[in-house]
């Protein structure tokens, strides 16, 4: 698995300590309340699992599918979200914090399916989490609130980034060799 990595971006260390950071960041954020942490699947597992860990306060999980990429390289251009989104979350999210933890930020394009998708349940506040950004021109009006990482290009695996569902279990992130997803 390591022989189809060209590069890591990110090790262990250096992604444990921007996690913590962040988690303290919506710790201070959020004292005194009790957000909602909605992780995307499947990406977010292990960055939602990291973070709600470094949240230092009271907060509920739940998680949520959506995807535009399914066993490609690139985003199908259509997001699907699982068909009744108050029963996918189960939980009622209307007048709550609501933070969506994503494992990274590209086009935006699901992550804005979903927030305005989530904003028909009347949630108190949306407010976005993402792992890495990458810094591209989007079609989409939508910046993340919290992020560990800012990325420019490179087709990134592994901390629960994949290519065609393998690569997930990294512990860090490196970019993939171009001849593994360009068959």
């Amino acid at each position: 698995m390591n022989n189809s990595i060209e590069k890591i971006l990110f090790s262990e260390e250096e992604i444990r300590e921007k996690v913590t950071q962040v988690g303290k960041k919506i710790s201070e954020d959020y004292k005194g309340k009790n957000p909602v942490l909605v992780g995307i699947l499947k990406g977010s597992v292990i960055f939602m699992a990291d973070l709600m860990r470094a949240v230092d306060i009271n907060c509920k999980i739940a998680f949520l599918s959506a995807r535009s990429y399914g066993n490609n390289s690139f985003s199908s251009g259509t997001v699907q979200i699982g068909d009744n989104l108050k029963s996918s979350l189960g939980e009622d999210i209307e007048g709550k914090d609501i933070i969506l933890v994503e494992d990274i930020l590209d086009t935006a394009a699901t992550l804005y399916a979903v927030r305005e998708k989530m904003k028909e349940l009347n949630p108190a506040s949306i407010k976005i989490c993402t792992f890495i950004e990458r810094n591209i021109e989007r079609k989409v009006d939508l910046k993340p609130d919290y992020k560990c990482f800012d990325i420019e290009d490179g087709f990134i695996v592994g901390y629960g980034l994949d290519y065609a569902q393998n690569y997930r279990n990294l512990p860090y992130v490196g970019i993939l060799k171009p001849e593994i997803y360009t068959k």
